[in-house]
């Protein structure tokens, strides 16, 4: 998202070190112009008053072609048209997703982070070496390297659990891949100064793994910085139809259990109320196929859209809609649409377990029903178009609140950037 940061007289001083900013590399397979949460976060501490670069891979994700105006064979550094430097490596695009084209595309970036990141920033020094870790954890090979060339703190925020996310979603069954995966893992997080999960009931899972040797700390996924603020400037060429319109926005893949969307949907016999699916993944050809199958008129594809223009789709839902299948490593997981979601000010409905659908509840902001159960997910958003405008409205301002307490960017940016100063004293009081 394009934000224009403040001039640096204007900034807060909560990115200052001794006087002198912050300096903090992000690490992150994937960053602007693709689609996720860590691009925010950089600009909230950018505002916050750190000094902040990123070395990423060239972007493709998630068409799997690496995207106009790039090269999948090119290194090099780019501004963001916030100004700040964008170092890329050369990566093996993901292709179609299959499993041997993204574990190539996982390894590229490791090896070429890790042999091409560091002449990139060869005349740069850094405090903070910030691994934004969604699957693959591999990205924190990265980060040691940068830690140990650098002498920077190095913080992993973990967005997955590993081995597990792997084992529940199919990708890897093999005992002996796991368990190997599993090594793997713990050697990447005892090379980390600090841990950061973001769910609280990731921290266990991991302490079982690392025990005392390294911090673990909560830090959740911000909402959207526009969607905070409830204003959007851009107009969104996705037009609703009339009626009860449950927007699910966001990638459309195995967790998301969309077998159960679309059984909900063909329970559904009120002709006001439509499913539209915001967004692309893995599944979008076998969503296309599969409603076509069905004859299901009530649900809809709309493709994917710029961060920028989704606050206007948002204004237009109904009630936005949020599944997950259904596992215990899925159980411990806070999709980030969900800060997203709260932050609309629309009712949600959730089809999922454990932390994700407790933040809900906690927050009055929509009916929550156990992961992949259509019939009761039908029933919920049955029962909440019924619902009077004013109850709908009571649950959206309620997950506004909710947001404005426990996600919005800003106070989290501050949050963040304490628990790098926490890395840096670790750092100081280990490498003695």
């Amino acid at each position: 998202m394009n934000l224009v940061s403040p001039a640096p007289e204007e900034r807060l001083k909560g990115g200052e070190l001794a006087g002198e900013r912050l300096r903090v590399l992000v690490i992150s397979q994937h960053f602007w112009p693709e689609s996720f949460r860590i691009n925010e976060v950089v600009e909230s501490l950018r505002l916050e008053g750190c000094d902040v670069e990123v070395l990423s891979g060239q972007p493709n994700y998630p068409v799997g072609k690496v995207f106009g105006g790039y090269s999948a064979f090119n290194f090099g550094t780019e501004r963001h048209p916030s100004g700040y430097a964008i170092h890329r490596v050369p990566v093996v695009p993901r292709g179609g997703g299959g499993g041997i084209r993204r574990i190539f595309n996982y390894f590229s970036f490791v090896i070429l982070g890790g042999m091409l990141g560091p002449y990139l920033t060869r005349s740069k020094r850094y405090d903070i070496v910030f691994v934004y870790a969604i699957s693959p954890i591999l990205q924190g090979l990265v980060g040691a390297v940068f830690r140990h060339i650098k002498g920077a703190a190095h913080v992993i925020w973990v967005q997955d659990l590993w081995p597990e996310s792997l084992e529940e979603t199919g990708f890897i069954k093999n005992g002996w891949a796991l368990a190997a995966v599993g090594r793997l893992t713990l050697f990447i997080y005892r090379r980390a100064d600090l841990l950061l999960t973001q769910s609280r009931g990731f921290i266990e899972k991991i302490r079982l793994v690392v025990g005392d040797s390294v911090p673990i700390a909560y830090h959740p996924n911000p909402g959207d910085m526009l969607l905070g603020e409830n204003v959007s400037h851009e107009s969104s060429s996705l037009k609703l139809p009339a009626g009860f319109n449950v927007v699910f926005a966001g990638n459309l893949g195995t967790a998301q259990a969309l077998e159960t969307v679309l059984d909900a949907a063909s329970r559904i016999h009120d002709s006001e109320i439509r499913i539209i699916l915001v967004g692309s993944g893995s599944r979008s050809e076998w969503l296309r196929e599969q409603i076509e199958r069905r004859r299901l008129t009530n649900v809809m594809l709309a493709g994917r859209f710029p961060p920028e223009v989704m606050p206007k789709i948002f204004e237009q839902s109904s009630a936005l809609l949020v599944t997950l299948k259904r596992s215990s490593a899925l159980s411990l997981t806070i999709p980030s649409k969900i800060p997203s979601y709260l932050a609309a000010g629309r009712p949600i409905v959730a089809c999922l377990d454990g932390e994700a659908a407790d933040i809900i509840r906690d927050a009055s902001a929509g009916i929550t029903t156990p992961a992949e159960d259509p019939v009761r997910l039908a029933d919920a958003i049955t029962s909440l178009k019924d619902m009077s405008q004013e109850s709908r409205d009571r649950m959206g301002k309620a997950g506004r609140e909710y947001f404005n307490s426990h996600f919005a960017p800003a106070p989290l940016a501050r949050e963040l950037i304490n628990h790098f100063r926490n890395a840096l004293a670790r750092q100081g009081r280990t490498r003695r």
